[in-house]
């Protein structure tokens, strides 16, 4: 009975640990994702590559996260291979620096931080304070899940059972390591793993040799967690994963039989010692930092390695789209005649998305096969918007509402938008695509990085935007028009970039820049298509007004500039 009641208190202060973990995670994401690519995506060297994922994986509280960031920059080439490999090897310093900073005894940060954070998150109207007070009531969840595990333990550290199980594993050094390997996938985490470690140490319910083969064998585990997490990318994308594959679980390997040979004779932890614990994790992983001068030379193994372990990648395929969503039964009934139109939206906002995620391969390929694949998309997104508006034309408008007919008027310009954003990609940017092939054109380095980025912004708008055609929710339509002006800034920072290589004399800026400049161009216009989804959502709520945004209070000030 003791051992039922051990395993359900662990289950659920385990449970509480990664739900803290994720709440962090969900509170970054959602307001800093945007920045938190640009910062890892920005020029500069390993080193700036290594702090920035270091830092990125503290704020994240997870390595495996910043690894997926990685491999989708690389798979855009906004990041180089040995770039990305200094970030997730950074990353994973910084995921052993959270552990530390948790591990500290800090009981009256539980209650201040569930005060403030609760307070900011239920009483505060602005999203990023909102989110801010996400990420505070995570990090006391964490703690709280520490104590919780740490008092499940506690009753039962004197029985039997305990004691057998930590010899065991004390003397079978390689399961301990294997079990550590497996709960870090399992648990998707493996600062929780560490964590729940040293908790378990810290109340000497197991020694810390045992501690540290688990831990160790938690390196291994993060490593294969984010080739696992990452197993629908392209295998090109994945190398930086092999990489860190090969050079953590090998040099996890060795530490663990170095451990084992200088356990006992030459180093001596004493029962309860947890911090002994996370220096040893602390140390592995800032060993593993004498490696970023060397990224560049692993490619060659990380791809021998990819080839070996996956298929070729094939080219992006555009997927077939279904028919129509209109209803034509539910026409004389204004409010299911305006979610049918919805639904028409979203499956158009689809078609377009489609076409336009594949835009930096056909850049660098002029797949014909995939250009054929987006053209036979484009007349789709005509026919969406010609059968949307005739769906509303015969909508019974004097049986409608004012606020029906202004719902439906405004659906009807979502779709003129929507159609104009697909003539932009059939239209512009794959005739730029087929030009770059015809021409033999090639990019600086600088160059394609910067348009990488905008089309990921723009890619990261177009998804959120969508979704409002789906949640018509008033924060995220807030939070597409405001990206707009990134979006702006962004074009007219790689313009002016643009300008400065061809002062300079650089040759592929100079045959590149026609391109260069009408695709920043195409891309702002498209993103200023799509972001007129979002205007419905913000008129009906009161936070559009006329130009600018409001804050939805009429007694202040009105908020950011919205402009074509």
């Amino acid at each position: 009975m003791a051992i039922l009641i051990l395993l359900l208190n662990v289950a659920g202060a385990t449970m509480l640990l990664l739900f803290g973990v994720k709440t962090i995670q969900a509170g970054i994401e959602k307001r800093f994702s945007g920045a938190l690519k640009r910062a890892l995506g920005g020029r500069g060297t390993r080193l700036r590559a290594t702090g920035t994922g270091l830092l990125m994986a503290m704020a994240l509280q997870s390595s495996a996260a910043v690894a997926m960031l990685s491999v989708s920059l690389v798979e855009t080439r906004v990041l180089k291979f040995a770039a990305a490999l200094a970030a997730v090897l950074g990353a994973d310093l910084g995921s052993a620096l959270v552990v530390q900073i948790l591990s500290f005894r800090h009981d009256w940060m539980i209650p201040f931080l569930l005060t403030i954070g609760g307070w900011l998150f239920i009483k505060t109207r602005g999203r990023a304070w909102r989110e801010f007070g996400r990420m505070l009531l995570g990090i006391a969840l964490i703690l709280i899940a520490i104590q919780f595990l740490s008092a499940a333990f506690v009753p039962i550290k004197e029985a039997a059972i305990l004691p057998a199980i930590s010899g065991y594993l004390q003397r079978d050094f390689i399961s301990a390591f294997l079990i550590g390997a497996v709960l870090a996938l399992m648990m998707h985490s493996s600062v929780a793993v560490i964590l729940m470690c040293v908790a378990v140490v810290t109340i000497e319910a197991i020694p810390p040799e045992v501690a540290i083969n688990i831990v160790l064998g938690a390196n291994l585990g993060s490593a294969v967690l984010a080739l696992w997490l990452t197993r629908g990318f392209s295998a090109d994308s994945r190398l930086i994963l092999y990489a860190s594959l090969v050079l953590r679980g090998s040099c996890a390997v060795a530490a663990l039989f170095l451990f084992q040979m200088l356990s006992g004779d030459v180093l001596t932890l004493k029962p309860g010692f947890g911090q002994g614990v996370i220096w040893c994790h602390l140390g592995f992983n800032a060993m593993l930092l004498i490696f970023v001068p060397l990224t560049g030379w692993l490619e060659g193994p990380a791809h021998r390695l990819s080839v070996a372990l996956s298929p070729p990648s094939p080219a992006p395929v555009v997927p077939h789209q279904e028919d129509s969503s209109l209803d034509p039964n539910v026409i004389d009934i204004p409010v299911l005649a305006l979610a049918s139109i919805r639904r028409e939206l979203v499956r158009m906002s689809q078609i377009v998305l489609t076409m336009t995620k594949p835009l930096p391969y056909l850049y660098r390929t002029a797949d014909a096969g995939l250009m054929a694949q987006i053209r036979s998309q484009e007349p789709q997104v005509n026919q969406a918007m010609t059968r949307i508006r005739r769906y509303i034309s015969d909508m019974p408008f004097d049986r409608m509402s004012p606020t029906e007919k202004a719902d439906a008027m405004s659906l009807a310009e979502c779709a003129i938008e929507l159609e104009a954003a697909g003539d932009v990609v059939h239209r512009e940017i794959l005739r730029y695509a087929q030009r770059i092939a015809e021409n033999k054109v090639v990019f600086s380095e600088e160059g394609w990085s910067e348009l990488i980025q905008l089309h990921q912004k723009v890619m990261d708008n177009m998804n959120l935007a969508f979704g409002v055609l789906v949640t018509d929710d008033v924060d995220i339509a807030r939070r597409v028009v405001e990206e707009k002006a990134s979006v702006r800034e962004l074009e007219r920072q790689s313009r002016r970039r643009h300008f400065e290589r061809l002062r300079a004399g650089h040759q592929e800026s100079i045959d590149s820049s026609n391109i260069h400049l009408e695709t920043l161009r195409a891309l702002k216009e498209l993103n200023a298509r799509i972001t007129t989804v979002a205007y419905p959502t913000l008129q009906r709520a009161g936070h559009l007004l006329e130009t600018r945004l409001g804050d939805g209070e009429p007694t202040r000030d009105l908020a950011r500039e919205v402009t074509m």
